[in-house]
């Protein structure tokens, strides 16, 4: 859609500047909006400056002692490589350097594109204004056409397991520690717990990791949580799982996490990783007409709409799925929905995700918990990489791709890849779900010989029997 007289008139104040907000900021220029972003910390949100980015960097950090340390497989050997260390001054100057230095690219483009900054605190006054306290103690009102709400989320906290950021932390205090901990607990086997586990323990701390389910991540492939415990075990990670943690206590330089059953786990330090809070109190939501879910979360449509029709919302305080992309494209939808351009509603189903362990785990579209729950009729292959040639040039020990396609039809909808950068992979298979893709498509698609991705194919080409 072109600027006309209708996008120039609309004014649009974003709440929140991270990953749904500077998408939404950034389309919404581009059609001609009068863009106000406001935004309490830095653009980017906690998504650039305390959770994805930094998080990943950490993780890439990890990743690299891991290739070290497996430097004598391949015949190659490193002096001193029992006594690798990790200098975590380095570490978290570089990861937090990254982070301010993304957070100012958002900024530097979205004032390119005309996007107004506003940096301060933001609520609701009613549903055409909003009023910012800004740092300095002064405060201004600011007339909106539409408001968008990308406030995203905060960890959420164990009343008996206060954060304190020395040796109990959050997530987002993590980076914190100046050294590798002795003995990392972790409180929480989802994707931030599982990934932090993972990380901490190439990195050479000893790690433990609370799980109150019978497995690590339960909202994840059944096979891939396998194959990762599996890698855990082979690594020296300690699961202790059906367990849920009552308490943590500190006592000097030591930790202790009491569980549900008495038993006590003692460390050097605990990371509670339990979920997140939408950032939903206090921002005059009701006096604007916004409802909101038991859990806290703002009630949302298929286009990003909430029960205030010009009051759009986007992101973790959504409570749809706490990933960066899906906070992006719902605030692409947003923008689009309002000022009129072509618009599909987000679709779940066509989501890709990645858990940045090791080995990374990336899925999209249906997963097979779906279908055997009998929501969908289909057939799937799944194929381990123990018999790819590339795997075996790169030491590659766990991981496997799957296909799901629809039976009958043949077309691909679902998939998952567990391997090293599973998150570059699992791109076909989104282009192939997104696209309604056959499975002899993505069977007669060339791959290189040798690749991951020639195991794509293999599995592509077991589901042609099945048709």
């Amino acid at each position: 859609m072109s600027a006309d007289s209708s996008s120039e008139a609309t004014r649009l104040v974003i709440l929140g500047g991270g990953p749904g907000g500077y998408e939404a900021a950034i389309g919404a220029a581009q059609m001609g909006a009068n863009v106000t972003v406001v935004e309490r910390a830095g653009m980017g949100g906690s998504a650039v400056l305390t959770d994805v980015v930094p998080s990943k960097t950490l993780i890439a950090t990890a990743d690299a002692v891991r290739r070290v340390k497996q430097a004598e497989a391949f015949g190659v050997h490193v002096e001193g490589l029992d006594s690798a260390v990790t200098d975590f001054s380095v570490v978290n100057h570089r990861l937090l350097a990254l982070a301010k230095e993304q957070s100012s690219d958002i900024r530097n483009t979205l004032e390119r594109g005309g996007v107004r900054i506003v940096i301060g605190e933001g609520r609701l006054l009613d549903a055409n204004t909003v009023a910012v306290a800004h740092p300095d103690g002064t405060e201004q009102n600011i007339d909106a056409d539409a408001i968008l709400l990308a406030v995203g989320a905060h960890p959420r906290e164990l009343p008996t397991a206060k954060p304190d950021g020395e040796r109990i932390f959050n997530w987002t205090q993590i980076y914190n520690m100046n050294e590798v901990p002795e003995h990392l607990i972790v409180i929480g086997s989802g994707v931030t717990g599982a990934e932090f586990a993972s990380a901490y323990k190439l990195l050479g701390a000893k790690v433990t990791l609370v799980s109150s389910r019978d497995r690590v991540l339960p909202g994840e492939d059944a096979d891939a949580a396998a194959v990762l415990e599996d890698a855990f075990k082979e690594n020296g990670v300690n699961v202790v799982s059906q367990a849920r943690a009552e308490g943590v206590e500190r006592k000097g330089d030591k930790v202790f996490v009491t569980l549900a059953d008495g038993r006590v786990l003692e460390g050097s330090h605990c990371l509670v990783a339990v979920g997140g809070i939408p950032n939903t109190a206090n921002l005059g939501l009701e006096e604007a007409g916004v409802q909101l879910s038991e859990s806290g979360h703002i009630k949302v449509d298929g286009v990003s709409r909430t029960t205030a029709t010009n009051i759009y919302a986007t992101g973790d305080c959504t409570g749809v799925f706490a990933l960066a992309s899906v906070a992006a494209m719902q605030g692409r939808i947003a923008v689009a929905h309002l000022l009129g351009d072509t618009v599909k509603p987000l679709n779940l189903d066509l989501v890709a995700s990645n858990v940045f362990t090791s080995p990374e785990i990336a899925t999209v579209g249906v997963t097979q918990r779906a279908v055997a729950e009998g929501k969908y009729q289909a057939n799937i292959i799944k194929v381990d990489l123990n018999t790819n040639a590339r795997a075996k040039m790169m030491n590659v020990e766990h991981g496997f791709v799957k296909i799901v396609s629809r039976k009958g039809s043949g077309t691909v909808i679902g998939g998952v890849v567990v391997a090293p950068r599973a998150s570059e992979l699992i791109y076909s298979l989104a282009l192939a779900v997104q696209n309604g893709l056959h499975v002899d498509d993505v069977a007669e698609t060339f791959t290189v010989y040798p690749s991951l991705s020639g195991s794509l194919g293999e599995a592509a080409r077991r589901l042609h029997r099945h048709l």
